[in-house]
């Protein structure tokens, strides 16, 4: 008797050398594959060593996501790969910038105040908000939203480290 396997969210750190074409080949991984890549931010985090690091997100079963880190782990500008949501040792956020207008702007704005949101412009028509938080809540956040005037939404994707005093 088989059972289909249950797919989980990921999110993985990769350190890879920060030269051209790393990102295209990490990204040619997933598609060349058929992963899906649900969020993707990536920034040199070390000038002096040359060092980016790629945070993402995807989903799969537990064989799936094995291969995913093994096969990045091969990848030769690759230094290191975490697996936060395994190795349950990770903090993570992500920050989205959230536009509402409309006749329910002080009821936007009083919820954004109780979600921790920094208004970043207002003006007679609209309010931007900023907030900081677990992709879970940034969904019930924009979820919330909708019905009180959403306009508009960019997400910048997850950033993950480490807890405690140890690098990556």
């Amino acid at each position: 008797m088989s059972s289909a396997a249950q797919t989980n969210r990921h999110t993985m750190t990769v350190l890879v050398n920060n030269e051209s074409g790393v990102l295209a080949r990490v990204v040619g991984l997933f598609s060349g594959r058929g992963y899906n890549i649900e969020s993707l931010t990536v920034a040199e985090v070390d000038p002096t060593s040359h060092t980016s690091r790629i945070t993402l997100v995807t989903s799969g079963t537990p064989h799936v996501i094995e291969q995913i880190e093994a096969q990045l782990g091969r990848l030769v500008p690759v230094r290191s790969v975490i697996n936060w949501t395994a190795a349950k040792g990770g903090i993570e956020r992500e920050m989205a910038l959230v536009k509402v207008a409309g006749d329910k702007r002080d009821d936007a704005k009083a919820l954004a105040e109780k979600a921790g949101a920094r208004t970043v412009e207002a003006t007679s028509s609209s309010f931007i908000f900023e907030v900081t938080d677990v992709p879970a809540q940034l969904d019930a956040f924009i979820e919330q939203m909708r019905g009180l005037g959403l306009v508009d939404v960019s997400r910048t994707g997850v950033a993950a480290i480490s807890r405690g005093p140890e690098a990556m």
